[in-house]
């Protein structure tokens, strides 16, 4: 036998990417102390922290507005299964946290869908989940956004839009009706 052959199978990990945003990025630079576009690792048993104060949180936001501790990530293993899944908890007592649209208050906590928004303030972050084998350890990697990921996602706006996709303020305020026509008709 090879020593190809002999080597253990090589696991995949489990990689959180997080793509952030804020308005005043460019100005700021309140991501200035993240590292982007390099994956880190970080133990299974670690609860990484996001927030201001560097002392305790592994990911710092250079910002007053952000609290010393904003959020944190828990990585764990669902009872009965290998699935490897994060819960993100609110850390701050003075802003609340969406996650898509739940809203999280101080010391809430949810599981992190495989892919979502996280907001606080003006921060807009794009999580999404990259699937892996690992127990022992995960890894983040960081991104940055030009622009708004929520403009980017082009979410549904909270307006319905009819069927026939023609809003009722497409039609002049000449009191002129739509007029129904057979599709067979020119």
């Amino acid at each position: 036998m090879s020593s190809f052959e002999e080597a253990g199978t090589e696991e995949t990990v489990t990689c959180l990417h997080m793509t952030f945003y804020h308005p005043c990025q460019g100005d700021k630079m309140m991501f200035r102390c993240l590292n982007f576009c390099k994956r880190e690792q970080v133990r299974a048993d670690e609860m990484p922290k996001f927030g201001r104060d560097s002392n305790v949180c592994r990911y710092n936001l250079m910002d007053t507005r952000v609290s010393r501790i904003q959020f944190s990530l828990q990585f764990y293993r669902k009872l009965n299964s290998s699935e490897f899944c994060f819960e993100i908890k609110n850390m701050s007592k003075k802003t609340k946290l969406i996650v898509d649209q739940t809203e999280l208050g101080y010391l809430n906590k949810i599981d992190l869908p495989w892919k979502c928004i996280i907001c606080f303030g003006d921060y807009q972050i794009l999580a999404e989940i990259e699937e892996g084998e690992s127990g022992d350890y995960f890894e983040t990697h960081l991104h940055l956004a030009e622009v708004p990921i929520l403009q980017e996602r082009c979410l549904p706006s909270r307006q319905p839009i009819p069927e026939n996709s023609i809003s009722s303020s497409s039609f002049s305020s000449q009191g002129k009706n739509p007029m129904e026509i057979d599709e067979n008709e020119s």
